[in-house]
């Protein structure tokens, strides 16, 4: 059993999932929209917020969590930043780095990064939603529910028969952009330089 479940400050609204595509874009809305639900979660949060980045730099499409975590720490993120190129947070060393968050830091408040697999229209989708996610579910992989908010993306299609091979098969240019986009929706909600993308 994972001792990781403590009270939290919920948030007013939080049923509803908050949706980014890179396809299809409102004049921005969207963007904002996710800006100011980041933005809010940062600001009303008295816990310890960490943000966990999960995945791994030896499979394009799951390199998605160490890249937006590398950015983030590149531009000086004022919170506890894991998983990054150089020190990823992946399936054989999770179970370890989260006993260690919690060791660290008392009842933390995490949000949770990762790639995900979808249906083929909804490559490009960048969901924000409460509650934790299971790393490595697509692969079948049996791993500890991490996060109290996660924040993901679709990097590619899930082949039923073969989850690891639409992962290693997806585009890195499609992974970089959605990296770029979940780094700077984050840094916006720090920072307070929340813009419409370009």
């Amino acid at each position: 059993m994972w001792p990781f479940v403590g009270k939290k400050k919920k948030f007013e609204g939080d049923e509803r999932p908050y949706y980014y595509s890179l396809k299809q874009t409102t004049e921005g809305t969207e963007f904002q929209e996710m800006v100011s639900k980041l933005r809010e979660l940062f600001s009303n949060t008295s816990n310890p917020f960490i943000i966990l980045c999960v995945g791994s730099d030896r499979s394009t499409g799951d390199s998605l969590g160490p890249l937006v975590g590398t950015m983030l720490k590149d531009r000086k993120i004022p919170y506890p930043v894991y998983g990054t190129l150089e020190e990823p947070v992946h399936a054989l060393n999770i179970k370890k780095i989260m006993k260690d968050i919690f060791q660290t830091y008392h009842d933390p408040f995490i949000l949770g990064i990762d790639a995900c697999l979808g249906d083929e229209r909804q490559i490009g989708y960048i969901l924000l939603k409460e509650g934790p996610f299971i790393p490595g579910m697509a692969l079948n992989k049996s791993l500890p529910n991490v996060g109290d908010y996660h924040l993901k993306a679709i990097v590619n299609y899930l082949d039923p028969l073969s989850p690891t091979q639409s992962l290693n098969n997806t585009r890195l240019f499609v992974v970089m952009r959605l990296a770029e986009m979940m780094t700077r929706m984050i840094t916006d909600a720090v920072f307070d330089d929340s813009r419409v993308p370009n």
